[in-house]
């Protein structure tokens, strides 16, 4: 009896030994090289870089108040874009709390942008993302904002037009999703036009 238990400990102990080097340090180096190796920017982040400075993440929100940017979505996350602290309000269409944050949301917008107090705004203007820290606008936002952009940078509204919809990416893989608009290398395009 007891050289039975002794023999299922023995097995039990060398499987769990074997199971954490393959599952804890074979695998998972494994992966790394081959994201490393075939996925290098996606990888490390989607790192944005401008004269081989960082400028963000491709996939990550961030602030823009300077009206000669175009401006994200709302945050969830502590009104910031900081990754640590990405949350979804989690707030449902009864809530107050979300109907008082669209409403001063939506205030500001009409005021940045100079819009009528009847004017038709994109959701995605005063609502933060599920993440709150969503990358994207709607082609729609960012039609909205062309007049102030354009007017705050000198340039025409078909240039900056133009340079919305160079900028605007597909449905994936044509069906899924919608239409959308990278705000940080769509600003950093702006910039790169202004500086040539």
């Amino acid at each position: 009896m007891a050289k039975t238990i002794f023999t299922d400990l023995r097995a039990a102990l060398i499987s769990m030994i074997l199971f954490s080097v393959i599952c804890g340090l074979i695998y998972p180096l494994a992966m790394t090289g081959f994201a490393q190796a075939f996925f290098n920017r996606q990888a490390n982040g989607s790192i944005v870089k401008v004269d081989g400075a960082a400028a963000g993440s491709s996939l990550v929100g961030q602030s823009f108040s300077d009206p000669k940017y175009f401006h994200p979505r709302p945050s969830a996350a502590s009104g910031s874009y900081e990754g640590g602290v990405s949350s979804g309000s989690n707030l449902g269409p009864s809530s107050q709390d979300l109907v008082d944050a669209a409403t001063a949301n939506l205030a500001q917008v009409r005021e940045e942008n100079g819009l009528a107090a009847d004017a038709k705004v994109p959701a995605d203007a005063v609502t933060a993302s599920g993440s709150g820290l969503d990358p994207h606008i709607s082609p729609a936002y960012a039609e909205l904002q062309v007049p102030r952009v354009a007017s705050e940078r000198g340039l025409s509204e078909d240039v900056v037009r133009r340079l919305v919809d160079k900028y605007t990416d597909g449905r994936t893989l044509w069906f899924m999703g919608e239409p959308r608009v990278n705000v940080l290398k769509l600003n950093i395009a702006l910039d790169n036009l202004q500086a040539s």
